[in-house]
């Protein structure tokens, strides 16, 4: 599941806000499920269903999606598995570490970056769903879906459409529902993040992380996603029950970075707005959560002055509240309900 971290008392907040859109109270909620404007996908039943990884408990449902239809889509392909073996976390499918050959030119790759991992460009139009099976129909060219609740068939069938297709993982925090659970030690869980059943990791103990982290990144190239989504990681400026420093963090994001390129997957920096400087050498495309909801989005310009795409949603506010903002800056933004069901307002 995903969210917004922010320090406890906008988390408050935040989940306030969330009652409230259920309750369609708010502005940018149900109401907008009755906009014609609005992508209809959410509506109708899905087009297929991702079968679960094996020994995967159920999650809770997400937020919908509209579809938006994009002429940049060619054709993805998955690249072959990595080489090298890492330590797998009980549940958790790897494939060995290494550096796998590069993934084909797809959408939002520069000519002549053949051969290289996919670089998405800004602009492109994206869905991001991570709950219930996977609708298939939206038609745009990139799809951020959960790691272990897809079964690679889902990843092969949106190739064969041209889609490329990120890898959502909570890469900071423990999730007690996830198969590899049982292999993250005590040690390293904190406080609770705000969503039942998840704890933050102690950043600062990648010797113990690190393999348990390889492990799902291999997951996600075993299966044939393009690049990964790592959620929940700026845990430094959050209250997780550990001394953690921004430099804990740098150390920790790069080091997820490293091991997402040794697999020829591209990596995107969630949130973190405050060490993009730092990150943005290291990162191939930006997650944002309502960075219009709290006047941030200037921050993450550098990534489209670096020409790499800003995958952005709104949740409280409507489009007509934000879209012509991000649009002028080069994002790829939406509206989308909490819970990343498959229904969406693409700007």
């Amino acid at each position: 599941m995903t969210r917004r971290t922010r320090p406890l008392a906008a988390a408050l907040a935040l989940a306030t806000a969330v009652a409230l859109l259920a309750a369609s109270c708010s502005s940018s909620g149900s109401e907008d499920e009755d906009d014609p404007s609005a992508d209809a996908t959410g509506a109708q039943p899905p087009a297929a269903t991702a079968a679960p990884v094996p020994g995967t408990p159920g999650t809770p449902g997400t937020p919908g999606t509209p579809g938006t239809p994009s002429s940049s889509a060619d054709p993805g392909s998955p690249s072959a598995p990595a080489t090298g073996t890492p330590s797998a976390p009980p549940g958790t499918p790897s494939v060995p570490p290494g550096t796998p050959p590069g993934t084909p030119t797809g959408p939002g790759t520069p000519s002549g970056a053949t051969g290289a991992r996919w670089q998405p460009t800004p602009g492109l139009a994206w869905q991001w769903q991570l709950g219930g099976g996977v609708d298939q129909s939206v038609d745009v060219p990139v799809y951020d879906i959960d790691g272990f609740e897809t079964d690679a068939s889902v990843v092969a069938a949106l190739h064969a459409k041209g889609r490329k297709v990120i890898c959502y993982i909570n890469a900071g925090s423990w999730e007690d529902f996830r198969p590899d659970a049982p292999a993250f030690a005590q040690a390293l869980q904190g406080s609770g993040n705000g969503w039942k059943g998840e704890k933050w990791f102690d950043i600062r103990k990648l010797d113990q992380l690190k393999p348990l982290m390889a492990a799902r990144f291999d997951m996600c190239r075993q299966k044939g996603f393009d690049a990964v989504e790592p959620d929940t990681i700026e845990a430094y400026n959050q209250n997780s029950g550990f001394p953690l420093t921004a430099d804990d963090q740098l150390r920790y994001n790069r080091m997820l970075a490293t091991l997402a390129h040794e697999r020829g997957l591209a990596i995107g920096l969630k949130n973190d707005l405050e060490q993009i400087p730092a990150l943005l050498g290291d990162f191939d495309f930006a997650v944002n959560e309502e960075c219009a909801q709290f006047d941030e989005c200037a921050r993450l310009s550098p990534f489209i002055q670096a020409g790499k795409a800003v995958f952005h949603v709104e949740y409280k506010l409507g489009t007509d509240r934000f879209c012509a903002r991000t649009k002028a800056l080069g994002f790829s933004s939406m509206q989308k309900k909490l819970e990343l069901d498959a229904w969406r307002k693409p700007c």
